[in-house]
Order: C-alpha cells, then sequence, then structure tokens
C-alpha cells in the first residue's frame, strides 16, 4: 500500500529522491482527480520554481510509472494538461472511505480502521512549504475523524473509558471545544461532575485570555446541563441516519473524459450547471461524477428529479423540492415550515457545516434551484438542465458545462458495451451508418442498441437501413423515456407557442445552419426579434453556435422538428420558404455583383417580395457571405427545385458562378448547372436554355471534358443565333474561345475575335476587356507574342479601369507567361507577383496555384532554385485539397526531377 500517512513509501519498492516522492504525494492526495502541471511544480518546488522544473517533473513521472507499476494497479496517466494518479492502493483513499461508510453504519469499527491508518505524522520524510501545509490539513482530518470516534463511542454510552484518552486530548488541544465537551461528557458519565465543572471552568478563562471570547453556546448549554444533571446526557443516543438518495450509476457510460476533468478540477466545494439537448446525457454525467465523489462528501448525496420537462406533471415548486430534501434530512412533518423562505433557511441551518453533494435534475429555471443551495462551501451542488440557466451564472458563478454528442469512438464504445464487439466486427459497415446516424446522441445510439438486442436475429444492415428510411420513427417508443421524440418533445412543452413554431421551421430551413439574415426572413420578423426568438431555442439547447453568428441543429433535432412543422399551418410553412428562398437569390445577386462588377446580366428576369439583406461592403465581405452560406445556397437549390420554383433553383446556379470559379469548386459547378437545367426546362425561355447549355459547357471545361464541353456550346450557339440575343451570343463564343484554348488556340482566338466583334457592337467596354484578354493568351500560344502583349495592355488597362480585379489578376499572369517567353525573367517574375498578389486577396485559389506554378519556372530561369520549390509546394497543396489528380501530379514531378 502506499503510505501517506505515514512516510511516503511503497514497501521493497525504491520511490527515488525526497522530490520524486514528493510528485508522488502531490499526486496521491488527490488521487483520481487530474492535477495540473503548473500545481504539482508548486507543490514540489515552491511558487519560484526554476523554468527548468518542468522538464524535471517529466522526467521523475516518468520513473515513477515504471516504479508503482506493480503496486496494486496504480497508474499515473497524462490528462488535459496534467497527470492523475488511479488505483486503490492509497491510504489516505481508503481513509476517506471508511471515514464516509461509518456515517451509514458500524462507526465505531470503521473509524477505527481508518485510524489505524496513521502510522506515524503523515508526509513523513518530506519537507516544503506545501508539505508542511498538506500536512498539518491532513492532521486536521486525522483529529476530526478522532473527535467522529469519540462521538460514536459516546453515542453507545461510554464515559469512564475515555476519560484518560481525552485528557492527554485535551492538554494537546486545550482551546478545542468540542474536545473539551467530549471531556466533560466523559467526566460526568463517570462520576466525576466537580472535576467536570472546574474544566469547564479553565476552558472559559483560557478563552477570555488568549481569545477574548466566551465559550460557544453548545458549550455553555453543556456546562447548565452538567449543573441541573441532565439526564439526556447519560442516555444513549442514537446517530442520525445520512441521506444516500442517489439513483444507481449509469449502467453504460462511456467518455466524457473532459467533462469529468473539468468537474474534477474545482477543488472546494461549488455550484456546477449541466446543460444539453433532452438525451444528451447530462443526468448520467452528474450521477457518473457523484458516485466517484460519494466518499467526498460523507455526510450524504441528495438527489430531486425537479421536473423541470416532464411529459406529465408540472415543475416542482421550489418549495415542494425542500419538502422533500427536509424529510430526507429526517425533519419531523410537523416542523416543516409552511412559507419556503422559511424551509430554504431550515434546510440550509441543516447542512451547515456537513459535507454534501445535492443533484438537482431536470431544473426548469434559476428560480427554481436557488432557493435549494444550500449557504455553505462543503457542500457541492451539481444542477442539469436543459436550459442553459444564465441567471445561476451570473448571479452565483455557477460552472457552466454545456454538453455536446459523444465522438464517433465513444459511440463505438457504446454500441460495443451494449451489443459486443463480435456482432460489430462481423457488419463493420453497417455499424459505421449507425452510428454516423445517431450523430453521439446517448439516448439514440441506446435506443438502438435496445433495438439490436430485442431483435436478435435482425441484421445490423437491416436496422440502419430503417434508419436511413426513417429515423424519426425508428427511435420512438411507446415508453417515453426511450423515445427520442417524446424526450425532445418535453423541451417544446416549456416553449410558447411563438418559439415552437419557429423551432420547426427552423427545422424546414435549406442548409446545415442558419445565419441571422436568413432566419429573419424565414420567420418574418425583425433583425432584434429573429436575434431573440434564436437566443431563447439556444438557450433551450435546442440550437447552438458552432460558429458565431450561425445557429445549427444537431441532424436528430432537425428530423424531430420538421414532424413538428407537419403541425404548422400549411401557408405560414409556405411563406417562410418563400420568404427565405427569395432572400437567398437576392443576397446571392448582390454578393456576386460586389465581387464580378461585369458579370452578364441575367436573362432571367424573377420578382421577389421585400426581403432583408445584410449589406455587402467590399469584396472580402462578398466573398466570406459565400463561405458561411455556401451550403445553404447549395441546399436551397435543392429546396426550391423540390417545390418546383424553377426560377429560383436556375437563378441559384447562375449567382453561385464567380464564387465556385474563385473557389475552384469544378464538382459543384457541374452539380448545380445540372439542377438549374432540370429547372429550365420547365421555363420554357429560350434565352433561359441557350445560357443554361452555355455555363453547363463552361462547367465541363472546368473539369477538363472538352468533347463534352464543346457539345453544350455549340447547341448554346444555335439557341443565341436563333434568338438574336447579341451579348449573350458573344458570351457563348467567349466561353468556344476557352474550350478551344488547350486544344487550338487559332479556333480558339477566332471565337474570341467574334467575340470582341460583338462586345463592340453592343458598346460594352467592360466585356469587351475580357474578349481582348483571352485574345492575349490565345495569340501568346501561337507564339504571337507582340500582339498578346499588346491585346493584354490594352486589356489590363480597361480592367483597372473598371476595378475588375479578378481580370486585371488574369491579364498580369498571361503578361507574365509573355515575358517570360521573352527572356525577359525579372519582368515576367514582376508580372506573376502582382498578379498574385490579386488573387491572394480575392481568395481565388486556382488562380493563385496557377500563378505559383507558373511563377516557379520563372524563378528557376533566374537561379533562384530553393523560392520555384517553395512556390510549387504551395501549388501543390492547394491542387491537393482539391482534388486535382493531373495538376498535383504535374508539380510534384517538378517537385522531384
Amino acid at each position: 500500500m502506499l503510505r501517506l500517512l505515514g512516510e511516503v513509501s511503497a514497501g521493497a519498492v525504491d520511490l527515488g529522491p525526497p522530490r520524486q516522492r514528493c510528485v508522488l504525494a502531490a499526486l496521491a492526495v488527490d488521487a483520481g482527480k487530474v492535477v495540473p502541471v503548473e500545481r504539482l511544480v508548486e507543490r514540489v518546488w515552491g511558487v519560484d520554481a526554476a523554468p527548468r522544473s518542468r522538464t524535471t517533473l517529466h522526467s521523475y513521472v516518468s520513473r515513477l510509472r515504471r516504479a508503482v507499476a506493480g503496486i496494486g494497479g496504480l497508474e499515473i496517466e497524462h490528462r488535459s494538461g496534467g497527470y492523475v494518479l488511479t488505483g486503490d492502493a492509497v491510504d489516505l483513499l481508503r481513509f476517506h472511505d471508511l471515514r464516509a461508510r461509518a456515517r451509514e453504519g458500524d462507526a465505531i469499527g470503521r473509524l477505527s480502521e481508518a485510524l489505524a491508518l496513521w502510522r506515524a505524522e503523515a508526509l513523513t520524510g518530506l519537507d516544503g512549504e506545501w508539505v508542511r501545509e498538506e500536512r498539518d490539513r491532513l492532521e486536521q482530518e486525522r483529529l476530526a475523524a478522532s473527535n467522529e470516534l469519540v462521538d460514536a463511542r459516546l453515542a453507545t454510552g461510554e464515559g469512564g473509558e475515555l476519560v484518560a484518552e481525552l485528557s492527554a486530548r485535551v492538554s494537546r488541544h486545550p482551546l478545542n471545544e468540542r474536545v473539551a465537551g467530549q471531556y466533560l461528557v466523559a467526566l460526568h458519565r463517570s462520576g466525576r461532575s466537580i472535576d467536570a465543572l472546574e474544566h469547564y471552568r479553565q476552558v472559559r478563562e483560557r478563552l477570555l485570555a488568549e481569545l477574548g471570547a466566551e465559550p460557544s453556546a453548545a458549550l455553555r448549554e453543556l456546562h447548565q446541563r452538567i449543573l441541573v444533571a441532565d439526564p439526556r446526557l447519560t442516555a444513549v443516543r442514537t446517530i442520525p441516519v445520512v441521506p444516500r438518495q442517489l439513483p444507481s450509476e449509469p449502467a453504460t457510460f462511456v467518455g466524457r473524459r473532459d467533462e469529468l476533468d473539468r468537474l474534477d478540477a474545482v477543488r472546494t466545494a461549488a455550484v456546477s450547471a449541466i446543460a444539453g439537448t433532452g438525451g444528451i446525457g447530462k443526468t448520467s454525467l452528474a450521477l457518473r461524477w457523484a458516485h466517484r465523489h460519494a466518499g467526498r462528501f460523507p455526510d450524504g448525496q441528495l438527489f430531486v428529479d425537479l421536473r423541470g420537462f416532464s411529459p406529465t406533471e408540472e415543475p416542482m415548486t421550489a418549495g415542494e423540492a425542500l419538502g422533500g430534501l427536509l424529510h430526507a434530512l429526517a425533519v419531523d412533518p410537523g416542523r416543516i415550515p409552511a412559507c419556503t423562505q422559511d424551509r430554504s433557511a431550515l434546510f440550509r441551518s441543516l447542512v451547515a457545516g456537513r459535507r454534501m453533494v445535492l443533484v438537482l435534475d431536470n431544473a426548469a429555471c434559476t428560480d427554481q434551484v436557488v432557493p435549494l443551495l444550500p449557504g455553505n462551501d462543503e457542500c457541492a451542488v451539481i444542477i442539469t438542465s436543459r436550459n442553459r440557466l444564465p441567471g445561476l451564472i451570473t448571479r452565483y458563478a455557477a460552472q457552466h458545462l454545456l454538453l455536446s454528442e459523444l465522438t464517433e469512438a465513444e459511440g463505438r464504445a457504446l454500441l460495443t458495451d451494449r451489443l459486443g464487439a463480435g456482432r460489430l466486427e462481423a457488419e463493420p459497415f453497417a455499424t459505421d451508418r449507425l452510428i454516423a446516424v445517431c450523430g453521439g446522441f446517448p439516448l439514440a445510439l441506446s435506443i438502438v442498441a435496445a433495438h439490436a438486442q430485442m431483435r436478435q436475429g435482425l441484421p445490423l444492415a437491416t436496422l440502419a437501413a430503417e434508419l436511413d428510411e426513417a429515423v424519426i420513427d425508428v427511435l420512438d417508443n411507446e415508453e417515453p423515456s426511450a423515445s427520442l421524440p417524446a424526450v425532445l418533445s418535453w423541451s417544446l412543452r416549456a416553449l410558447c407557442p411563438r418559439l415552437r413554431d419557429a423551432f420547426a421551421l427552423l427545422g424546414i430551413a435549406p442548409g446545415p445552419d442558419i445565419g441571422l439574415a436568413a432566419a429573419v426572413n424565414l420567420l418574418g420578423t425583425t433583425p432584434a426579434q429573429a436575434r431573440q426568438v434564436l437566443r431563447a431555442l439556444e438557450e433551450a439547447s435546442l440550437l447552438h453556435q458552432d460558429v458565431p453568428g450561425r445557429w445549427r441543429m444537431h441532424d436528430l433535432v432537425r428530423a424531430y422538428a420538421t414532424t413538428v412543422a407537419r403541425d404548422v399551418p400549411e401557408p405560414v410553412r409556405e411563406n417562410a420558404s418563400r420568404r427565405v428562398l427569395d432572400h437567398y437569390v437576392q443576397a446571392a445577386r448582390v454578393a456576386e455583383e460586389v465581387m464580378d462588377q461585369i458579370c452578364f446580366p441575367s436573362p432571367l428576369d424573377h420578382v421577389t417580395g421585400d426581403v432583408h439583406l445584410d449589406p455587402v461592403p467590399d469584396d472580402a465581405t462578398a466573398q466570406a457571405w459565400f463561405e458561411a452560406e455556401f451550403a445553404c445556397l447549395v441546399a436551397a437549390q435543392q429546396s426550391a427545385l423540390d417545390q418546383r420554383r424553377y426560377a429560383v433553383t436556375w437563378l441559384l446556379a447562375w449567382h453561385l458562378h464567380t464564387f465556385m470559379v474563385r473557389r475552384g469548386l469544378t464538382h459543384a459547378r457541374l452539380t448545380t448547372w445540372r439542377l438549374a437545367a432540370e429547372a429550365a426546362g420547365h421555363l420554357d425561355d429560350p434565352a433561359v436554355l441557350a445560357n443554361t447549355e452555355r455555363m453547363t459547357g463552361v462547367a465541363h471545361i472546368s473539369l477538363g471534358h472538352h468533347e463534352i464541353a464543346v457539345e453544350h456550346l455549340h447547341r448554346a450557339l444555335a439557341m443565341a443565333e436563333h434568338c438574336d440575343d447579341t451579348v449573350h451570343l458573344a458570351g457563348v463564343h467567349y466561353s468556344l474561345g476557352v474550350a478551344w484554348g488547350q486544344q487550338d488556340p487559332r479556333q480558339a482566338l477566332t471565337h474570341a475575335r467574334h467575340a470582341l466583334v460583338l462586345y463592340r457592337a453592343v458598346e460594352e467596354p467592360r466585356w469587351e476587356a475580357r474578349a481582348l484578354a483571352q485574345m492575349g493568351w490565345h495569340a501568346a500560344a501561337l507564339g504571337q507574342l507582340d500582339a498578346a502583349r499588346g491585346y493584354s495592355r490594352l486589356a489590363l488597362a480597361r480592367h483597372r479601369r473598371h476595378g475588375f480585379r479578378t481580370g486585371e489578376a488574369a491579364v498580369l499572369t498571361c503578361l507574365g507567361l509573355i515575358a517570360h517567353r521573352r527572356g525577359h525573367y525579372e519582368e515576367s517574375a514582376r508580372h506573376y507577383e502582382e498578379s498574385i498578389a490579386v488573387v491572394r486577396e480575392l481568395g481565388h485559389l486556382l488562380g493563385l496555384a496557377d500563378g505559383l506554378e507558373r511563377l516557379g519556372h520563372t524563378l528557376v530561369a533566374l537561379g533562384r532554385h530553393s523560392c520555384a520549390e517553395a512556390v510549387w509546394r504551395e501549388a501543390l497543396g492547394i491542387y491537393l485539397h482539391r482534388g486535382m489528380k493531373a495538376e498535383t501530379e504535374r508539380v510534384h514531378h517538378l517537385l522531384t526531377r
């Protein structure tokens, strides 16, 4: 056994030099709890520890791990910035456990056994400021246990047998009134009442002389009872039963190590508020922690279900809860006050000075909890609630712990505990799907496990398919506590109708999350009202913010919200959907126009209602908006198509184009235009059909599908000619120039010239600049460097005049290529670097990678090989991230040749 209540040793095990043993002592006094590295260093080396102390500490821990490995299962683990000693072979833990269990019965035997563990002064063989303070603290614990043993013996009627022992003790602790009172009772019971009264006189005089204070009321009362020979002093007293109300620990508990460590980290008793969605495991965590630390609270454990979110009952009042707590503390029913305030005062009086843990489960609000809080620091309070209880955190500095989902590994461990590793290993793909669909929700995982246990012959693949088809139906059950929809519904009971409807509408909003502006349009409110709704649902743990300003539902909560939405009147749902889709179209249009001031006009007019939009003052804001909303915009396009809002479906593809080009989202471009093509078939508009063919062709160009791209573009050309649409006809020629650029520069240049002529015909210099820029590229490819330079300089001037930054970057790249081919490498590098600076600013990843790759060749020509390697490595990273195989292989070859 590792002895702390004496010399720190382990029998024949060598624990090393004093400071190394002090490290073990510093861990052992908090065995089972994480001790931060900083605290360990301070305990062993003091507050002025040298910087190298941390290194020495890690060395000591490494040696101690090997030394204690054979001692009763002891282990030293590294966790969350510190170390923890686990195992039972620590006599201090045994001492605490015996002392706690003495409250349950056999107090004399257990306290005697606990005190027998003290073989000498605590922590002998060690020195230092912390050791001295800890030794004093442990000595106070030993004295308290000794006093408890005397109380237990006095309670059985002993008296004279204790006189000698207590006489020695009062000599060592002359001002300890508890010891003095025990000695008075022992003298009185042994027939020495006169000696008892004389000792009281001596204690009183010493207290007055040394402290200037009279004896306590309790000691004065005992003195009076001895004077009148109160018969109750000789009666045998019964030890009250200590409440042990904690329900059993959860049968299957996995993970939550960080959360348990956070609760452990509070050394003094405190209020901890665990918040989270229904079914996320709040009660399980609270009970796990309370059971694990029951030994710290020998005066009892109290538990109250406050019914804050109950399927059938109203939340328990504070007065009702206090009545139950007072009953648990053996208060006679006739003595329990009627007034809540008086009950609260009596409860605080009864637990004053006692070390207890109080679990207040399922709280509805702060006001329900406050009257139940003890007034002393010896009691720990763990509160669970679906609400975040901000008042409790603000007014009482409660530790806030928001419980999130289990990790994938933890979810797998839960299913393994319930179903066995063999069954999961037999169907690995089905197991992965079950874990993914449950999304780390402990209740959902437990329901799935129950299905698999009750239906032994059911393949897990079948169960996974059922979940995919109707997840909420599978997670439903006639027993409310085993039904995820039922458990989530209890959260809605606490909401007003307005918030319930908002929850339902947010569940059917397109995309994985939602920003404030979209929520304003979805809910049909003002920004202030929408923010208030979102905050209320967040405090109810039905929404959360992974990213500030964006609210998200867990997938299972969203699935439940869609079932709730069926109860919302259909016109309300339809209007909400229309508003949010119109918002996405209009917001995308505004953002794209900021990013590309010379974008082609849409061939489709679409009138929307009055929508709320956030301002988009510059390119960076526009791009950040697209980044944040992209997943929602993609989902909105599919939602619009499902609702037969074909114009919205098409326009979302149109307005996403510039952003997707910049970010290199080549596959996404093709997907959005395939959906747009399906919508275009219903719009019966030749211009829309022509542009759909053109943009689909452009998407295929970005994927390297030359033949398919040209096929779409020639269909677009025929349609545009038939429509007599000069602008869009020019656009098709421009796109054909892009398509033929890598295959046949001469044909590409012909199409670019057609585009230039058509743009000049409509007197649009901004689009004319684009055609000139393309002609520069094709002329360069044909070796016509002077012509290429002329086209490019003219295009650059016009792009800069109109503030078209994307076009400016592309032309600078072309000028860099032309200069390189002319052998003007310094000029080439300067053009490339200018272009790279612009595309970095714009976030145009593919343009950046292309510019970096080209710059690398010029740097090699200049003999700057290390610089070339650096820019190629950056380009390689972009290509790898975008999954561009051919480009990745090309740059990788450049780096390895």
